[in-house]
């Protein structure tokens, strides 16, 4: 039973925000408040845990593409099986769950009807059959009877146990020839090819070696050539970390990675083909690659001649898509794209089209990522897609029908920038369908063909709905699901507000959202706390539906809790993203303190003299970095597992958006190099067993922050990877926040405080 919170502070109506500045007090509750304040907290978390219901819609399409199943998972978890029929526009039970577990019980296995746990369903005959997997058998179902018979393993679940991730391999698609006439092997790491038919191989190198072998190899279409690489490999040097803590051992046990670091160098891809006729091995004229893996070659014209592969430069400031013609050894650049800053690798999106005469790719070049068309033989692009909006990403590519099926945001005015809608569109750019015309953030699924979906769309305060549509017209079909709310409203908590206010510039806007108290009393001023992620590889600040969050946890406590995409972060302009670049140490503060502020002088009950911020991983290294670099603002921060000096983090993300070569901007904007600035409060957590962000990264502040003789807090876990320190962590985080910004000693932990509290009976909200 839900037990709906009976304050023993004001509460105050949802809206009530507006008071004088002269009426507002510091919030400074006492001990005992803050130990009613806690416990309080704890009760709000169990009864909006899993409070929401019917929040989505995983559609699982029938291969016909004309009806679907999907399951709700109900109040007290009871599951709730429904089948759509497209076609009649009809939603029903899938099965009924009395009769279903009366026939499994006949058939030997019992089940909770009410939460009968299927797996692997497969509806057959038109809804006449049902195979499934449940308590790990196999089962057939007649729906008319419910005789229920075992069976093997479902298909559906053989497959999925047959699939798995394809390794990069020599010969990536296969060593035998398109003719089936040859096949291609490696032998201590040169290349030889032998007839199907037999005859003596040909082999076509004798410097390969173990350390520098061919590979990459792929046949033209016409079984003529092969174009590869001669592979000089990189091996990478390890990090390393302890486990202090492991069982029944007496000693730390010592462990280790291959991890490359920024700087480190990488492995060396020379381009060669190699000519069946004259059984020679040639050299391409062209520069090795000497960044990242060796991209696929990709045959043109379903002929041997042409082939082209992709090339990033390291500093990613340059990419190429570059064409081999092997009759005369040359190259040129079909793609040659250039950027002062950077080029997003990992949103780099290229599609070659059957027959590889055509290719789809997104560019930043005009200043928003847009999708353009580009004929491979002349090197000639046209743009697709144009506007002051951002393509997130392409579902697919009908080269039949000329169109596209993308994802974009900021294409809606008046509405929320980085929510995604999804459309289709032409190659020549015309006809635009707006697939989800309704305000909010959308995620679809497409039926079997593509000429249904289902649509799951909502706002971080505006609760989901579900709809079916059509995609030939964007048309809305049918209602499938709106989100339950009821239990969740009992609890008395609403979900984030959002708040917008202008950067840097005085012209863009800054998103974000707002978690207060339940029981805000607006004549008080409440600390503020930000929790904070400004990697710059995308945008943080939740857009679905946020009943309920840890920012929801600790305003309980007695804060403002916040969260911003400042400058420097993905998903807007090229100009908004530049901000990052070779300055990650940015993290966008100039914006979000600027945010904060107009926050502030909005509501009185905002108190800006007292703020500080959380994070983990590049969270956590703006966090420190905030103390460091604006102190002035920022007062207080729990720092979790770091990325606290670049050149001590990852190859990939780092080179992304610092650049290449490493220089002296990478120790510039280091916390380590800069941690004898600290003045504010400061709690840095780390795992010991960290593969992600190397501990020692953390360590090296500690060093340098003992070195400059600093007083701070710090946790060691023992065991934990990346991670903000589990419970025990956030444990500390929200005792740490309350004792140095609200000023209230927190609970005495070691003699259980809090437990004895709640003993007293002196709790001060009754129960409804």
């Amino acid at each position: 039973m839900i037990r709906r919170i009976t304050l023993f502070l004001l509460a105050i109506p949802a809206g009530t925000w507006f008071v004088s500045a002269q009426q507002t007090a510091r919030f400074q509750p006492t001990h005992e408040q803050m130990l009613q304040r806690y416990l309080r907290a704890a009760v709000i978390d169990s009864i909006t845990k899993n409070a929401v219901f019917k929040t989505t819609v995983a559609a699982n399409w029938q291969p016909d593409g004309r009806s679907f199943w999907y399951r709700n998972l109900l109040k007290d978890s009871v599951q709730e099986y429904l089948y759509v029929d497209v076609k009649e526009l009809k939603k029903q039970p899938l099965f009924d769950r009395g009769r279903l577990a009366a026939g499994l019980q006949a058939a030997g296995i019992s089940i909770d009807s009410l939460r009968p746990s299927l797996r692997d369903i497969e509806v057959l005959e038109n809804k006449k059959r049902l195979r499934f997997m449940v308590k790990g058998q196999g089962i057939e179902c007649d729906l008319s009877t419910y005789a229920c018979t075992k069976t093997a393993t479902s298909a559906k679940a053989a497959d999925s146990v047959r699939r798995g991730f394809r390794r990069n391999n020599s010969f990536p698609d296969g060593a035998v020839s398109p003719d089936k006439k040859w096949e291609a092997y490696l032998e201590g790491g040169n290349l030889f090819v032998k007839a199907v038919a037999g005859g003596e191989p040909i082999q076509f190198t004798t410097d390969g070696t173990a350390d520098k072998p061919y590979g990459g190899l792929r046949w033209s279409p016409d079984s003529k050539y092969l174009a590869g690489y001669h592979m000089a490999i990189v091996k990478d040097d390890p990090v390393y970390y302890i486990l202090s803590s492991e069982a029944n051992t007496n000693r730390g046990q010592l462990r280790s990675q291959a991890y490359k670091q920024p700087g480190d160098p990488w492995s060396v891809f020379t381009p060669f083909m190699f000519d069946l006729e004259t059984k020679k091995a040639t050299k391409i004229n062209t520069e090795p690659l000497d960044f990242l893996s060796p991209p696929q070659q990709r045959w043109r014209n379903g002929e041997g001649r042409y082939f082209t592969y992709e090339k990033a430069d390291r500093g990613h400031q340059r990419f190429r898509i570059i064409e081999v013609d092997v009759l005369t050894n040359t190259t040129r650049n079909v793609v040659d794209e250039r950027a002062s800053t950077f080029i997003y690798q990992n949103r780099n999106y290229v599609k070659f089209l059957p027959g590889n005469n055509q290719l789809v790719r997104t560019s930043e070049k005009d200043g928003w990522r847009h999708l353009y068309l580009v004929d491979v033989a002349s090197g000639k692009e046209q743009q697709i897609t144009k506007g002051e909006w951002v393509v997130r990403g392409v579902d697919s590519v009908d080269a039949v029908k000329k169109e596209i099926w993308f994802s974009a945001s900021g294409m809606n005015a008046g509405e929320d920038p980085y929510n995604i809608h999804f459309y289709r569109i032409s190659f020549d750019g015309k006809r635009l369908v707006s697939l989800t015309p309704a305000k909010g953030n959308h995620t679809l699924l497409f039926s079997e063909g593509e000429a249904f979906y289902v649509d799951t769309y909502s706002e971080v305060n505006v609760p989901p709905k579900t709809i079916l549509g059509r995609t030939a017209d964007g048309k809305q079909l049918m209602m499938l699901e709106e989100a339950d709310l009821s239990q969740y409203k009992r609890s008395g908590v609403n979900p984030p507000e959002v708040f917008v206010a202008k950067g840097r510039d005085g012209k863009t806007d800054i998103w974000g959202i707002v978690s207060k108290p339940s029981d805000m009393d607006p004549t008080k001023k409440y600390p503020v706390l930000e929790n904070i992620y400004a990697g710059p590889h995308d945008s943080f600040v939740p857009k679905n539906f946020t009943p309920y969050s840890e920012m929801q946890s600790l305003a309980e406590l007695g804060f403002i809790v916040v969260m911003i995409d400042g400058m420097g972060t993905a998903n807007r302009s090229k100009a908004f993203h530049d901000v990052c670049w070779q300055n990650i140490a940015d993290a966008g503060f100039p914006d979000r303190i600027l945010w904060i502020k107009a926050l502030a002088q909005k509501y009185s009950f905002v108190d800006a003299e007292r703020v500080g911020l959380y994070g983990t991983s590049a969270g956590g290294q703006s966090t420190l970095g905030a103390l460091l670099f604006h102190p002035e603002f920022y007062k207080a921060g729990v720092s979790a597992c770091g990325c606290h000096d670049n050149r001590v983090d990852k190859q990939w993300w780092n080179e992304q958006w610092m650049g290449y070569p490493v220089g002296k901007h990478y120790d510039e904007q280091s916390n380590v190099t800069n941690a004898a600035k600290l003045q504010g409060d400061l709690l840095l957590i780390v795992g010991e067993a960290d593969t992600n962000v190397p501990p020692e990264s953390t360590y090296r502040v500690v060093n340098a922050l003992i070195k400059a003789q600093k007083s701070f807090e710090f946790l060691s876990v023992p065991g934990m990877g990346h991670s903000d320190g589990g419970v025990y962590g956030r444990m500390r985080k929200r005792d740490f926040f309350v004792k140095h910004l609200i000023g209230v000693e927190p609970p005495a932990r070691n003699t259980n405080e809090l437990a004895q509290f709640k003993e007293t009976g002196r709790e001060r909200w009754s129960f409804e």
